[in-house]
């Protein structure tokens, strides 16, 4: 980390946008970060990642970074440049990010203390763009490399989930080549899982976020289309069944001591939607209902579950848990997300925001938990 005199304020690179589905919603998430953010506290360098991997300069400019009439944000529409590129050093010793555009002398923008990623989806939730920030030495904010990926993948997640006891639903992988060498096998094991668990069923990307490329299929008619899509974000995907009962979020959160817990909140059923799939989440504005009408122990026990989850993942930072509360009184871990929206609307800061924490109280939490620790093996 590079010094800091009393003069010098910490640098926070907002590393947002990126490659996958889900880079409209991180574009929405980064403007109500950088609307957030102290500015008598932190610099703040924005950094865009186009949908075909360019690392911009953009505007520090949140209102942009909204919906406008159903339309939503991208990243080239905020670039300074068209061409130019934004470069971070794979080197521990420099922390100078440099700017270049082509026939142009690179300039230098900088130290950068933290980089706060608000990436979503793979090619920046998933450890990937992690491993780089370890390469090159710089602190950022949320999970490391291994629980950055196994939060990501719905099939490894529920696998760690259930090595650590924690209660987790039916569930059916179709992997890469089982589909590609033999549809129809891969087709009948999924039939058999419905024979076994009922339709209907949810097919998944298994790499891909909470609301995106998610199919619920009613009866085998449906199956073939909601693989294809699933298939279409990630050629690895997920069928899981229907679980009955309240569907129930819960935030955790890095303090000095360690994780706590926020209180939970409630996802009504969305009326106009199959499920809250992407649409209900950020389009039409589905809200959540915090505090969770729960009983005491009810809370108590998912606010358990949520930081053992936390714990089991090797997460840190901050975490998303989502559970079913089922019909018989039993809670069921459906996943976590380890760098969950912050938009407007999103339930991660509102469910701190009712536990006593403000959005840039949170925001600071988290940049002064990435700033303590150190890159590499911890």
């Amino acid at each position: 980390m590079s010094s800091q005199t009393s003069s010098h304020k910490p640098r926070v690179a907002v590393v947002f946008g990126g490659r996958s589905s889900e880079h409209a919603i991180s574009v929405l998430t980064a403007g109500a970060v950088l609307r957030a953010i102290d500015r008598e506290k932190y610099d703040v360098l924005p950094i865009g990642i186009t949908t075909d991997g360019r690392w911009a300069l953009t505007a520090d400019d949140p209102d942009r970074m909204a919906i406008t009439d159903r339309r939503l944000p991208s990243v080239a529409e905020l670039a300074e440049s068209a061409e130019g590129g934004v470069v971070l050093p794979v080197d521990p010793t420099n922390r100078e990010v440099v700017y270049t555009e082509p026939g142009s002398v690179p300039k230098a923008l900088g130290e950068v203390d933290v980089v706060f990623p608000v990436l979503h989806g793979p090619y920046g939730e998933d450890g990937t763009l992690q491993g780089l920030l370890e390469l090159s030495g710089v602190p950022y904010v949320g999970s490391g490399v291994l629980a950055s990926a196994v939060g990501q993948d719905k099939d490894y997640m529920k696998r760690v989930f259930a090595s650590f006891g924690l209660p987790v639903g039916p569930y059916e992988v179709i992997r890469p080549r089982e589909w590609e060498q033999d549809p129809a096998a891969a087709r009948k094991k999924i039939v058999d899982f419905a024979g076994e668990h009922g339709w209907p069923l949810f097919v998944k990307p298994a790499r891909a976020g909470s609301s995106m490329g998610i199919s619920k299929v009613d009866d085998l008619s449906g199956l073939d289309a909601a693989i294809e899509e699933a298939r279409s974000h990630d050629p690895k995907i997920v069928v899981e069944s229907l679980l009955r009962g309240r569907e129930i979020e819960c935030g955790v959160l890095e303090f000095e001591d360690g994780p706590r817990a926020s209180v939970p909140a409630e996802i009504p059923p969305v009326t106009a939607h199959d499920f809250y799939d992407f649409e209900a989440k950020y389009i039409d504005s589905a809200t959540g209902i915090v505090p969770a009408p729960l009983t005491a122990e009810q809370t108590a026990k998912i606010q358990e579950l949520a930081v053992a989850a936390f714990e089991a993942a090797s997460c840190e930072g901050l975490v998303r848990a989502d559970f079913f509360l089922q019909d018989n009184g039993e809670f069921v871990i459906n996943e976590i997300n380890t760098l969950p929206g912050f938009t407007p609307i999103s339930m991660y800061p509102r469910m701190w925001q009712e536990s006593g924490v403000s959005y840039p109280e949170l925001i600071d939490r988290l940049l002064q938990a990435a700033l303590r620790r150190s890159t590499g093996l911890r």
